[in-house]
């Protein structure tokens, strides 16, 4: 005997099921819109406005997306391609420099970049010791190459001067992006030594005058001998370490060493400018050492004020 009985759920065999029964153990409104949007809806088929609503901003947001995804691809063919205007906003100031020899295809393989793209180099430097070299290999890169130059003020440095702020010039009428070979920008910042980077998004900065000045020097892809090659990089540390940040003894020190090798070649590298005169002529500048060096290094200096790049910085030191 079973210990329960209960009714059977189904008829004898052969029954036809009661129309009754449901098809589906639960019934909900339907979600999905109808299909012909011109069709009257059936009370099922009424479409939840808080649904609705949510449809329309996904809409909206992919809308937007899209418009976003146009305009950076519009971007990119503006820096990549030949034939569009880069409109360049929130500059302080521009410069163009027109070159007396255009090799832009050495500058490529100096960069690593393809022919047709603006190569960028971004500089930031503290007002408060502005540093006079990259001023004057950046004018001397613009009598090589066509250049837009930009300053900027960074938020970290409350004023700068009105000298710094037009070291490059006044400002001339806008040119098309891609007429230029080389971006130069740089940003007066709250930095404890300059920074320099000429990869933005891929790159780690270069830290220091000396180093940067090296590396803009080798944009003009001159070629030294090793023992050549040692000297410069070492009149260069010590322009930078000793002559401008040593002690009384130290300057008086590199002095006399540059006089004597002033004596016997009319540059610091041997017969032709180099960046170690750049960097030892600004530094020099900067500790007011000038006055009182010797006469062959004071014959040097004459010698670089006579060239347009370090008069022209000069006159920002007044």
């Amino acid at each position: 005997m079973p210990m329960y009985t209960v009714r059977p759920f189904h008829r004898a065999a052969g029954a036809v099921l009661a129309e009754h029964w449901p098809a589906c153990m639960y019934r909900v409104p339907s979600l999905h819109r109808r299909l012909s949007p011109d069709a009257s809806p059936t009370p099922q088929e009424e479409v939840d406005p808080v649904l609705q609503a949510l449809e329309s901003r996904q809409e909206e947001i992919l809308k937007r997306l899209y418009e976003l995804k146009s305009a950076v691809d519009g971007l990119s063919k503006m820096i990549q391609t030949p034939d569009a205007d880069f409109d360049v906003t929130n500059i302080i100031q521009t410069d163009e420099c027109s070159p007396s020899t255009t090799s832009g295809a050495d500058l490529d393989l100096m960069l690593g970049k393809d022919y047709g793209a603006l190569k960028d180099i971004v500089i930031n430097a503290n007002p408060s010791l502005p540093p006079l070299s990259l001023l004057v290999l950046h004018s001397l890169l613009c009598e090589r190459y066509k250049i837009l130059s930009a300053v900027h003020t960074h938020s970290s440095v409350k004023s700068v001067p009105e000298n710094l702020l037009k070291c490059f010039g006044e400002q001339p009428k806008k040119q098309p992006r891609h007429e230029y070979q080389l971006g130069f920008t740089l940003i007066w910042k709250d930095v404890p030594k300059p920074q320099m980077k000429f990869s933005v998004q891929t790159m780690c900065p270069i830290e220091g005058e000396g180093n940067i000045a090296r590396f803009l020097f080798s944009l003009f892809g001159h070629k030294y001998s090793a023992v050549t090659s040692t000297l410069i990089d070492s009149w260069v540390d010590t322009a930078i370490f000793q002559l401008k940040e040593g002690s009384s003894k130290e300057k008086g020190a590199v002095l006399r060493s540059m006089n004597a090798a002033l004596g016997k070649a009319s540059w610091l590298g041997g017969s032709e400018l180099t960046v170690a005169d750049v960097v030892a002529w600004c530094a020099l500048q900067q500790t007011g050492g000038a006055g009182a060096a010797p006469d062959n290094v004071q014959k040097w200096m004459k010698s670089c004020e006579n060239l347009a790049p370090f008069s022209s910085v000069m006159k920002l030191l007044k």
